[in-house]
Order: structure tokens, then sequence, then C-alpha cells
């Protein structure tokens, strides 16, 4: 790595990253130490604003006063206690989640790629269980262009080789169809051996790809027709960051299993929830599934206080508004360089149009310099997904930004 160009504080911390870490990432060159809101500081003290927001993790916005409150407050009294003990506070958090999004029973867990592996076992045991498939021979249907993590189980659904090549041989009872073609997933629910559909309302990852109108709705049809599971992984797209609670809501439809994560938690610490009713998560029992932080006091006090700020503070309402304005204002600014917009609330992105391949990574170094963080996916992509509290002044503020970092691109083009 060629630190030369970064200042001394910079290139010491990078160094030492690349000397002693594993190389499973590639980040901006950028080291930050502080965030509040909207806003992150590097070792230098340089403000930033943040559009990425820990990949939808910190919706509520950096080190949310009212969350660090109760991290700080439990943690002073119980932290861990394994779920060989109960604790005070998880049948109040199981309690409080399932009343929030109106399901029976909540299974904790800690990472979102646990709450996918969860959500998985519940679908299979369903299907043993209730559906009458045999032994061994259940069937997880996921959509091209799906990420819901990197375990085995996780690459085993990618289509993206960069996540599976070379690390295989991969999870069985696993098949891909396209994302929102709802004839092809009719045509694999003609296998009786098939337990679940699991999708992502909007596919984060692979650029914000949102599907047509009315497929979540056909996908729920479809579902309850041919008795399978319908399992929405609204780890990013969940807790208001898409201007609705879940992504769902924009069609009104409910999920027989339900995943969350990341801004569970405001960013604070690893928390995931799997949700679904009793004919569902009753046919796991003691002993079958678990974790040993899943449910731990700590998350319990703090997810508890992240969804109760994204109510009281309007979260939802702000980010359906903010997100209109942001994709009105990045489609005035009419730049060659933008071939589409897309985005629902405030996840949004952009496809860059521009004959080099690092187009997209060289805007993003750009629009480092100019302080705004942003980071591209899958090569032409970049999203733009700043905490859900940011204001019209800086949403406009954000835009001049761009633009004028898309200016810049262009002087390089020439």
């Amino acid at each position: 790595m060629d630190t030369t160009l970064l200042s001394p504080n910079t290139a010491y911390y990078l160094e030492l990253e690349e000397k002693y870490g594993a190389h499973n990432y590639h980040p901006l060159p950028v080291v930050l130490e502080r965030g509040e809101g909207v806003f992150l500081w590097d070792v230098d003290g340089k403000q930033y604003y943040d559009f990425l927001s820990g990949y939808s993790a910190v919706n509520q916005g950096h080190c949310h006063p009212a969350i660090i409150n109760s991290l700080v407050e439990q943690a002073g009294k119980l932290t861990l206690t394994s779920r060989a003990f109960h604790n005070n506070l998880l049948g109040e958090y199981e309690q409080f989640i399932t009343q929030y999004f109106k399901y029976d029973k909540v299974l904790p867990m800690n990472t979102g790629v646990e709450g996918g592996e969860t959500a998985i076992k519940l679908a299979r045991r369903w299907a043993y269980v209730k559906k009458g498939v045999d032994e061994n021979k259940a069937k997880i249907i996921f959509a091209e262009g799906n990420f819901w993590g990197r375990t085995l189980a996780a690459i085993s659904s990618s289509t993206d080789p960069s996540s599976y090549h070379n690390f295989g041989p991969f999870m069985p009872g696993f098949e891909n169809i396209p994302y929102n073609d709802t004839i092809a997933l009719e045509k694999a629910f003609q296998d009786k051996n098939v337990a679940a559909f699991m999708v992502e309302p909007i596919q984060g990852e692979a650029g914000v790809v949102i599907p047509d109108e009315g497929y979540l709705q056909k996908v729920r049809e479809l579902c309850t027709t041919y008795n399978v599971l319908f399992i929405a992984d609204e780890i990013q797209t969940g807790l208001a960051r898409t201007g609705k609670m879940l992504a769902c809501d924009h069609e009104n439809i409910r999920p027989d299993i339900l995943i969350l994560g990341k801004a569970l938690s405001g960013g604070v610490l690893p928390v995931s929830a799997v949700l679904a009713d009793d004919c569902i998560m009753m046919n796991i029992k003691p002993g079958e599934h678990g974790s040993t932080y899943g449910g731990n006091p700590l998350a319990c006090a703090v997810a508890i206080t992240a969804l109760r700020v994204l109510r009281e503070e309007k979260m939802t309402e702000n980010a359906a508004t903010m997100g209109i304005l942001f994709r009105n204002e990045l489609a005035n600014l009419q730049s060659p360089y933008i071939k589409s917009i897309r985005g629902k609330g405030l996840l949004n992105a952009i496809v860059i149009n521009h004959p080099n391949p690092e187009a997209a990574w060289d805007l993003c170094l750009i629009l480092k310099e100019k302080g705004l963080l942003a980071k591209p996916t899958h090569g032409d992509k970049i999203r733009f997904a700043p905490p859900l509290i940011i204001t019209k002044e800086q949403i406009l503020a954000c835009v001049q930004i761009i633009a004028s970092a898309l200016k810049e691109l262009e002087a390089l083009s020439v």
C-alpha cells in the first residue's frame, strides 16, 4: 500500500493494519476515530458526512445519546449471563420487539449472518415437522444477486464469484432463481420439497436493486398458495431505512420469518433478531439452536432503546422525505456520469457511466477529499445511505459536494 500521499498519522494506522491484519477488505484510505450524528472525524481531525452509515447499522446516527446512555447504564450492571440462566432484560426485550413487529416469538442472535442461518434452520425444521418433507430433502430458494454474509452457508447461496470462488464444497439444498421474477419463483415452487424463499425486499449489496411494484405481494401470494415460508432479509432494508419501518411495508405484506440486524443496536454492538409465529418458532426445542451472546442483557437494553428512538424521533418519515429530496436533487445535476439513480427512502445508489472501470472508486476518493464518505459496490455503483437524522440543509450541502466531485471526475477524464 502506497501511503506516501497520506498524513503521517493516517499512514501509521494503515501500515499497522497492512502488516498485522488479514487482507480481506479494501477500505478507503481514511482512518476514523470519532462520530456524532451524521458526521465522522478522522485521526487528523477532518470532518466528513457519513453516507454509508455502517452499511445501514447506524440509522439513528453515530453515538446517539439515548442509545449510548442505555449502553453505559447497563454495562455498569450486567453484560452477559449466557442462556444457561435467565436475566431480567431478555423477557422485556422479547415482549417489546414481538409487539413492535407483531409476531408471536423472537429468537435473539448477534450478527446479521447468524440471523440468516437461524431463519434457514427454522424453515428446514418447519418443513420436516409441519409440511411433511422427507428428512434431508428440504430446499431453500434464493434470488440471484443476494448477499446476507460470508459464512459457508451464505456463500453457498451466492452468485458472486468473489464470495464463493475456491471456498467449496457448498451447502446442499440451496437453489437460485432470478430476482424480481415471480414466474421463475412459481416454477421453483412446483418442487414439494421447497421449504422457504429467502429474499431481500431491496437488494442492497448488489447496488440497491429495487423490484417491480407488486413483486413482494406476488411472492407473498405464491408462498401462501404453495405452502412455502416467505423469509424477508430486512437486515439492511429494515428499521426505517427505506422510508417505512420495514421495506415489506411498502407493499403491506407480512413475511413468515423476519430477519433484523444492523440498526437494531444503532451501530453500538452486534444484535440481530429472527421473528416468527409459534407454528414456526416452536419447532425448535432446548439445545437445538442458540448462541453464547444471543439475548445478552446489554444487547437487550440497547435494542429496546434503538427501536424506541426510531419511532420517537420519526426517522421513518424523515427517511422518506429526505430520500425524495436527495434523488430529485441528484437528477437535477444532469451529470453525464450518472447513468441511473435508484432508491427508496435513504437507501440510494447511483450507477456510474464512465469508460474507466475504476471511475466509481475514483469518485469516492474525490468525495472523501471533499468531506463525504461513500463506498462503491460491484464496480460501477455507489451507495448513498446517510443516517436517518439527516436534515434538508445537510442533504442539499451533500448534493453540492457530489456535484463538485463529478466535475472533478470529468476533469480527470480529459
